[in-house]
This record gives structure tokens, sequence and C-alpha cells, in this order.
């Protein structure tokens, strides 16, 4: 009997509302953490501009919460109309994509053949320019829909660029409740868990116990300090790179990962090189620190040294274009946590527990030494209707200049976006430290993007 028929005492209940509601992962991932973690029930809106693909999921979501092993209840229902999946909300779930996967072929193919090349091209460099420019308009009019229909929901937002995405909700609506999750960080705890086990011999490490101060901004995040069980990792981690070869190339690795469509797996010698060099860990994959600083992604070569490749184009084609899974698919196979804390999060708001964990919010001080208001991402204290950031361990001197340029041209860029200025926003592409071109050719090569996008971004309102 599970948990849910078994239990006698009341359990909350709210109301979720998913924009994005038709994805094939982040909203099924969702109702599956709900289904086997949630300590209460509710319903669930879910909202798409592909109506059908939200429909799909609610027939997918009757296999998911009517299974043995769920242990919470949830309706849910695809609505037509924005509006219609907020009213009420208690909490809001953003993940989407901003435009079709055909407008990344801008963000990616031509700045390659302009010699720039971006394994990921989502947060920075011209690929997280152009899709930022996309997307802050629309986070602009999801973030006035919230307050006109649910303002006193908390609103989680996993859609990249992370960052400029939930600035932009904060600047169409200051008194927003909103925060970013990234699950970057999570990786970096599993591999500090390597380290205390094979260190010290620590034994059933749960992550938690890995504690790591966080300071930066997303996908350019650093831990500053780790512990577990009050050790300190550091000096055993200082001690494992400085290991003769660690730091080899790492070049046929990378072919064989291109040849055999592994893009996405790294030995994590940039995080750890940064380690090396500026006395903080990297706290995301290789492949998106790659992007924040030039000499790592200076070309294909280059990146291929580290152990890094890039996700093409037409990989990102192919992967939207297979085959979805059948409905009955989900009343077959086991429910597996996705490894994401949304349901942790909306648990500690709702009071049913209490969490610190690492998120995206408005520096208010717990980054002290970069800018106020700029979005940051460090550890928070997720209590009863309220998430506290907490004060982060300064970054080494170094490390704070290559973040605090990110930070100005993320503020650059979302300027020129609120006004809708695509001359403001060519500059803020020259600044990016991705950047290595020359100015004639940067500028072509933003002409190029945006000349791409033109129908697109003419719709955004920009001229």
């Amino acid at each position: 009997m599970s948990k849910k028929q078994s239990s006698s005492s009341p359990r909350p209940a709210c109301k979720l509302a998913i924009i994005g509601g038709g994805s094939r992962y982040w909203a099924r991932d969702l109702m599956k953490d709900l289904a086997v973690k949630a300590g209460f029930d509710g319903e669930i809106s879910l909202y798409d501009l592909n109506h059908e693909a939200a429909r799909k999921n609610v027939e997918i979501s009757k296999r998911i919460f009517g299974r043995p092993e769920a242990v919470s209840n949830f309706k849910v229902r695809a609505m037509k109309t924005l509006a219609g999946c907020l009213k009420g909300a208690d909490f809001v779930v953003i993940s989407i994509e901003p435009g079709p996967t055909e407008l990344r072929y801008a963000d990616l193919e031509i700045p390659r053949a302009h010699g720039v090349v971006q394994p990921v091209g989502d947060s920075t460099g011209p690929g997280g320019w152009l899709r930022g420019l996309r997307a802050i308009p629309v986070f602009e009019d999801f973030a006035r829909a919230i307050m006109a229909n649910c303002p006193k929901a908390w609103v989680i937002n996993y859609t990249n660029p992370m960052t400029l995405c939930t600035r932009a909700l904060y600047a169409a609506e200051p008194e927003i409740k909103a925060f970013g999750c990234c699950h970057e960080v999570f990786g970096t705890q599993h591999r500090l868990r390597g380290v205390a086990q094979d260190a010290f011999g620590m034994e059933d490490i749960r992550l938690p116990e890995v504690e790591v101060n966080i300071n930066g901004v997303n996908h350019f995040t650093w831990v500053t300090e780790a512990h577990c069980r009050g050790v300190d990792l550091f000096p055993a981690l200082r001690e494992r790179i400085s290991q003769p070869d660690f730091f080899a190339d790492r070049t046929r690795d990378a072919r064989k990962r291109v040849r055999n469509k592994r893009y996405f797996g790294s030995h994590c010698l940039v995080s750890l090189d940064l380690f090396r060099r500026f006395g903080a860990l990297g706290a995301a994959g290789d492949r998106h620190l790659a992007e924040f600083v030039p000499w790592y992604a200076r070309d294909e070569k280059t990146l291929h040294r580290w152990g890094v490749v890039c996700t093409p184009y037409s990989y990102r084609l192919e992967s939207r274009g297979k085959k979805d899974v059948s409905v009955d698919t989900y009343a077959q196979a086991a429910i597996n946590p996705s490894g994401e804390e949304g349901v942790e999060q909306i648990e500690a708001l709702l009071g049913l527990r209490h969490l610190d964990t690492n998120v995206n919010l408005p520096n208010r001080g717990q980054s002290p030494e970069l800018p106020w208001d700029a979005v940051v991402e460090t550890n928070a204290a997720f209590r009863r209707d309220r998430v506290t950031p907490l004060l982060a361990h300064p970054l080494p001197s170094s490390a704070h200049s290559l973040v605090s340029r990110v930070v100005d041209v993320q503020e650059a860029l979302l300027s020129a976006a609120l006004a809708r200025d695509l001359d403001a926003a060519r500059e803020a592409l020259f600044l990016d430290p991705l950047i290595t071109l020359s100015t004639d050719r940067c500028a072509a090569m933003a002409d190029a993007m945006l000349d791409h996008l033109k129908i697109e971004l003419r719709a955004l309102g920009y001229t």
C-alpha cells in the first residue's frame, strides 16, 4: 500500500503552473519527482505553445501518479492560455526553449563560420547573446502575467541563459518572488564526494554532507570552500591534481567522443585548471566553464586538448526529431528521481522541511564584491515562504576579475534587450570574453546572426 493510501494525516495541497508544460523532459521529470517524493498533493496546470504536447503530458501524468509507488496525488490539466494556467498558482515553474530549435543555427553555426567555437552556446558568447535577446522579452511578459494572475507565487526558472532570464523577471516586476535553479553544482559535489571517499576513506556520504561555498554567476560558478564531515577537501584535491600527467593532453579522448556522438562528457580538467591557477574550483561542467574564458575555447583544437567537445547544431536537430516515447511507457518503466531539487525547494517553502542549497537570486549583498541587483549564484536558505541568500566567501581576486567582467557584459545585454536596442546589443557582444575577433569581423558576425532572426526579433519589438 502506498503512503498516499495508508497515511491518515492531512497533507498540504498547492497549485503548480508549468510554463513549457509540453516538455519531454523537465515537465515529466518534475511530475515523476512529485510522484515519488512530494509530501504534498494538489493540481498542476500545463501551458505550452504546443498545446497537443501539453495534452500528451496530461495523459502521461495519469500513468505517473497512478503507479502503486506514487506517494502523492495531483490532478493535471493542459491550459490553452497563459493566464488560465497561472490563475491562483502557488508555484510557477518556467522551462522553455526561447524559439524553435532551428533558431539555434544562428546561435551556433554562424559564429562557427566566423571562427568562434562554443561547446554549448546557451549562456555566454555569441550563442548566449542571441538566445538572451530572444528570451528577455518573453520573460518580461511572463513576469507581468505572473503578477497579474498569481502575485504571491514562487517562480522557479530552469531556462537558459539562467542569469538573464531570472534578471528579466525582476526587471519587469521587482516584487516578483523568483529564483533560478541549475544542477551543475551537484556534479561538482559528486566529484568532491569521490575525493572524500578516496582520500579519507569516508563511506555512505550523502550529497548534502559535501558542503560547498558557492560564488559567481550561473555556469561560471566557483567553489571557494569544500568540506565533508568537517574535513577540508581542498588539500586532498591539490594533492590529486599535482600528480604527474594529471593535466595531460586529452585530444584523443575528445576525438573519440566526437566519433561516437558522446558530446557531454569531460575529464573536468577545465574546472581543475581554474582551481590550480586561481585557488577556487570551477563549479560547473567544463563545457560551460570553457565558454567564459577565451584561453580554453580559442579553437576546436584547444578545446580538445582539455577533453571538451562541441555539441553540434546537427545533433540538436536530431535530438528534437527523435520519436517520443509512448504514453504507456510511463505505466511500465520505474519512476526514478531526476536528481533535481524542485520538490525539496517547494516543500521548504511550504514549511515542510529546511533546505540550504545553491540558487540564482538578485544580489542583495550575498556577493558583496559584485554589483547590487545582478543575478548571482550562491547558497541560500529555503524556509517557509522565504528564500534568504547566504553570504558567500569572497572569490580570489583574479577569479573575481573574470566573473566581474561577465556580470558587466550580462548587464549591458540586459539593458539593450529591455530597450529593444540592437546597436547597444552589438556593443555588449564586443565586450564578451569569448570574442577575440577583430571588431570588423565581430560586427559582421553579429549582423549575420541578427539578419537570420530578423523576423523573430521584429516580432519581439526590436528595431
